[in-house]
């Protein structure tokens, strides 16, 4: 038995991935024998309904000096973001000069910048040390630390309160949320907005897109669980938004108790996730059996493509793909190698499974056969832009369903 990180209460895995290393964790051939594993394991706490990581890696393990991920490689997050700026700062902020903004884990600066542009008053905080100095190169006023109780003390010491605390694709990461929680409840002003946007559950369950599930995805949120832990803090949800974004998304708006109104849009979704049994944990069982279903049938796509002498390489070396090389038993001989566009990773393995990751240019200049897409969940952005491949090649895709295209 595990204790639920929210409500401290038991719990129990609905399924174990077996042994996973850091999904982030690329590494060169001289560091094989120093790989670290863990078991990947979630489970789902019936008294609170959070769908939660059994273990999780030390944070440090995770986010470090030598980050491989900069959220600005890809254009149609940075346009979200863009979109979530402008909109926010029209609605919550007032028009004047007092205005303060905190980001929790703003990576390179992506959100922020544009608050920065506008003259906003702000701070960023960021633990992984090279995104942050990337983030200040962005002009981005950045601290590298984990937000937690006492980084909000040492912010309203120094800067004051917060009109607006932002959070994407955080939230979920942090497995000491009640420090984070309790931070956020003291650094936001009485009429202040907290905005947060995580992976949705319902969008992981409805699509079986298990490689939602690394170490660093802690939590696997629900309406239902975020309110469940915000009663904690006398804060609640006041409104969300369903995004597109990773695969699908849910943004929550949340305030102090009481003081804003809360929008019919979060008691209707409240009954959809009891409709579709978010809140039951037979849903998690179901779910556990689609996911083995889809790893036989993608390992026998890539068999069979092998034994008829046609290339697969892997496009975009995702955290999501270290779940599913490992999990499904992908190695060198199903796949020649990933190509990725994000310098840091290139000339590098990928955690567990070594096959070799090299630049974009590998893939423009030598198509393969078939092109096994890790980033799915940016499918629209990238079938625009390999519209030369799409007239000679096939993807294999996994999420919502394993086919070829």
């Amino acid at each position: 038995m595990k204790k639920c990180l929210i409500c401290k209460n038991n719990f129990e895995p609905f399924i174990s991935f077996g042994m996973m290393p850091i999904a982030n964790g690329f590494l060169p051939s001289e560091k094989f024998d120093e790989e670290y594993f863990f078991e990947l394991q979630a489970g789902f706490c019936s008294s609170c309904k959070t769908v939660q990581l059994v273990n999780q890696p030390k944070r440090e393990m995770m986010f470090h000096d030598n980050y491989a991920f900069f959220s600005s490689t890809s254009k149609g997050m940075a346009n979200h973001f863009r979109l979530l700026a402008e909109n926010t700062m029209k609605k919550y902020l007032a028009q004047n000069d007092n205005n303060f903004v905190v980001e929790i884990g703003c990576n390179d600066g992506i959100l922020l910048k544009h608050f920065a542009k506008a003259g906003i008053n702000h701070i960023g905080v960021e633990p992984s040390l090279n995104v942050a100095l990337e983030a200040n190169k962005n002009g981005v006023n950045t601290i590298s630390e984990f937000f937690d109780e006492n980084v909000a003390k040492k912010i309203i010491d120094k800067y004051g309160n917060a009109d607006l605390i932002l959070a994407a694709n955080v939230m979920c990461h942090i497995p000491y949320i009640h420090s984070v929680m309790a931070g956020i409840k003291k650094l936001l002003k009485p009429k202040g907005v907290f905005i947060f946007e995580d992976p949705y559950l319902g969008d992981i369950v409805e699509k079986t897109s298990y490689d939602q599930i690394y170490d660093e995805h802690v939590f696997y949120f629900s309406i239902t669980s975020v309110n469940n832990l915000l009663k904690y803090y006398d804060l609640e949800i006041i409104d969300i938004f369903h995004q597109k974004v990773h695969g699908g998304s849910m943004r929550y708006l949340v305030s102090h108790k009481g003081k804003r109104n809360i929008s019919d849009s979060v008691i209707k979704q409240i009954r959809k996730e009891e409709e579709i049994g978010l809140n039951l944990l037979q849903t998690y069982d179901n779910l556990r059996k689609r996911i083995e279903k889809s790893r036989d049938q993608l390992i026998k796509i890539l068999k069979d493509i092998n034994e008829k002498g046609k290339r697969v390489v892997g496009y975009a070396a995702t955290s999501k793909s270290t779940t599913v090389i490992n999990y499904c038993g992908i190695n060198k001989n199903l796949l020649e190698y990933i190509c990725d566009t994000t310098p840091i990773k290139q000339g590098l393995f990928t955690p567990g499974a070594h096959i070799p990751v090299k630049p974009y240019s590998e893939f423009l200049n030598n198509y393969p056969d078939y092109a096994l897409l890790f980033a799915w969940n940016h499918f629209d952005e990238i079938w625009t832009k390999e519209h030369n491949y799409n007239k000679i090649g096939k993807w294999v895709l996994y999420v919502p369903e394993v086919k070829i295209i």
